[in-house]
């Protein structure tokens, strides 16, 4: 068996197992109300860092507009549903679909933003991206948008001046207020599901021709074009499948919650998934998860320290940031995990 296929059963293996966890302390009631009510939100958070991971990590590329392609996902899946809700009476049925349609719109956005923004680099990118993901807010946040028997209205000024019919009109984006109510189709179950296809496509892609091609774009620009590998087409390819996953995450946030406004689509997001990504290691999918799952969880295990919470938070942040840069500290963590590995496997021979 190949190491990158070791390594990849290892990381299905944790995200199970965790799952597994989870689905047994809520259960007992082990876990409580609000960190049941919590399940949810970490997931799709973990499928934002993989496939942000995707861009930073693989590709090399620093972007700050992925609350852009939620908020595109999230907005265009919520409308599907509330269109659809007395047509498709399956719950998991119009997720599935309002995923499938979320997904793609964020992955055509994608490709849109990323053909002219993937020619620049760094700083630049970071910029052009952090403003595509304002702009998308603040769109869907000024748009009115109905629905009667004469099709789809829009109106940037107010939801009168669409003159909606009376008897058949809805509206769908009331502006500011956004999409209520949506339902709530979103499952721990469904998301755990999503998580285990995120990571089934991102890591076979980095182990792919496609993902070697990607990171030799990464380690060295130049040197991948003199030996013909396309940047344009493989920067699009990395850039629009983090994007599709993004959407994904948006339709699975918006059918978590009753009422979707853009409030949470801003850069703050975008930071907070950088934030998991960095932490957990450029190019390290489990190491997202993980970072993921101890910085979204942080805070609400810091809840009775009250006014310092978010001081210690930083401090763990800070310190969590020093030691992942740290040689040693991560020599020794390899060292442990080596042997704890190797005892387990010399034991389970035995036996």
């Amino acid at each position: 068996m190949k190491a990158a296929t070791k390594h990849n059963l290892v990381t299905y293996a944790i995200v199970i197992a965790l799952f597994a966890a989870a689905q047994l302390a809520s259960a007992t009631g082990v876990l409580g109300s609000h960190l049941s009510g919590l399940l949810v939100p970490i997931s799709y958070y973990i499928i934002l860092a993989v496939s942000l991971n995707l861009t930073v990590g693989i590709l090399g590329e620093l972007s700050l507009g992925h609350a852009g392609f939620m908020c595109v996902g999230a907005y265009f899946s919520a409308m599907f549903s509330v269109i659809t809700r007395d047509v498709i009476t399956t719950p998991l049925l119009r997720l599935c679909l309002a995923m499938l349609i979320g997904g793609l719109v964020a992955a055509v956005f994608g490709v849109l933003i990323g053909i002219p923004v993937l020619r620049l680099r760094g700083d630049y990118l970071a910029i052009v991206t952090l403003a595509f993901g304002e702009i998308i807010k603040n769109l869907f946040n000024a748009i009115y948008v109905g629905i009667d028997k004469n099709g789809l209205h829009f109106s940037m000024k107010n939801a009168m001046s669409m003159n909606l019919d009376k008897a058949t009109g809805k509206t769908l984006i009331n502006g500011a207020l956004g999409i209520s109510p949506v339902p709530r189709d979103s499952t721990f179950t469904i998301c755990f599901v999503v998580i285990l296809i995120t990571l089934f496509v991102v890591m076979n892609l980095t182990d792919s021709r496609a993902g070697r091609a990607i990171m030799s774009v990464r380690d060295n620009r130049i040197a991948a074009e003199t030996i013909g590998v396309s940047i344009t087409k493989y920067k699009l390819m990395a850039f629009t499948v983090s994007a599709f996953f993004a959407g994904i995450a948006g339709v699975l946030y918006a059918h978590n919650i009753s009422m979707l406004n853009t409030k949470i689509f801003n850069y703050n997001t975008s930071i907070m998934i950088l934030v998991y990504v960095v932490l957990g290691g450029l190019g390290s999918i489990r190491g997202s998860i993980i970072a993921t799952l101890l910085l979204y969880l942080l805070p609400e295990l810091l809840r009775s320290f009250n006014d310092y919470r978010m001081l210690f938070y930083a401090i763990i942040l800070i310190l969590a940031m020093l030691l992942n840069n740290n040689e040693k500290f991560k020599s020794l963590v390899s060292s442990v995990t080596g042997r704890l590995l190797h005892r387990k496997g010399k034991e389970a021979a035995e036996n």
